[in-house]
């Protein structure tokens, strides 16, 4: 981390909060390079995963929460055509790159991109029949605050899909994984951005609950997981839970 830090050039800026909408702001012109150069290509395979997790039917109404540059409703869109889609997220900077790509094939009729808090939703309960978030859960100060908000938003018996990075534990080839995440992706994402902040997914990721420990907090939010999946020797796993059909 501070050999990240002593390469980037000295700035007297008021550094943006770690993981905050402020910092992604910063790098949304090459977000989508960085997702590709960092995860090997692999991450459009892990949301096409999440896509299909959810079990869409024509009409639906999806959230996509930390929607970023739209990938994931994008995703969402290829898979189940005849569904619409609100992505949230609260980096103005990567919604903005997120709209271009939304009317580079007309889809702004299928998806709505809106400034907003995983934290605090401003939709109604019971006003999604899906709900989605690919690689942010993370980055929220308060994730039982933003899961209980996921329960509440979302239809009872209806899906969650969350795609989120950790930190491989078991085996030898877990040691290589662990490498790739914790020096190759924030010395790359460094570089490529101009950014130090890709420092930040390092600690982030250290710092994540174990998925069983995640698990647990989805059921205490009123979600009942479903499946577990696990990609890239551990590096990223998919949550897919229900809506607990008894949750307030």
């Amino acid at each position: 981390m501070e050999i990240l830090k002593s390469s980037a050039p000295i700035d007297n800026k008021p550094k943006s909060p770690d993981g905050s909408g402020r910092m992604f702001d910063g790098i949304a012109a090459r977000y989508d390079l960085l997702n590709r150069i960092i995860s090997l290509g692999m991450d459009q395979f892990w949301r096409r995963a999440a896509v299909r997790s959810l079990q869409l039917h024509p009409g639906d109404r999806v959230l996509d929460l930390a929607t970023g540059t739209a990938d994931l409703p994008l995703a969402i869109l290829k898979y189940y055509p005849e569904v619409t889609v609100v992505g949230v997220d609260p980096s103005e900077g990567m919604l903005q790159c997120g709209r271009k790509k939304i009317a580079k094939v007309h889809l702004q009729s299928s998806i709505e991109l809106v400034n907003g808090d995983a934290q605090a939703l401003s939709f109604p309960s019971n006003s999604f029949n899906g709900v989605s978030m690919a690689f942010g859960i993370r980055n929220v100060p308060n994730r039982k605050q933003a899961l209980t908000e996921i329960a509440r938003v979302l239809e009872p018996g209806g899906r969650v899909a969350i795609l989120e990075l950790s930190e491989p534990k078991n085996g030898w080839l877990s040691r290589l994984a662990r490498l790739h995440m914790q020096w190759f992706v924030p010395a790359v994402g460094a570089a490529l951005s101009g950014k130090a902040e890709y420092g930040y997914l390092r600690t982030s990721i250290e710092a994540f609950p174990r998925p069983e420990i995640f698990e647990d907090m989805m059921r205490q939010a009123g979600l009942d997981p479903i499946s577990q999946r696990t990609f890239a020797l551990g590096s990223c796993v998919l949550y897919v839970a229900s809506r607990r059909k008894d949750t307030p």
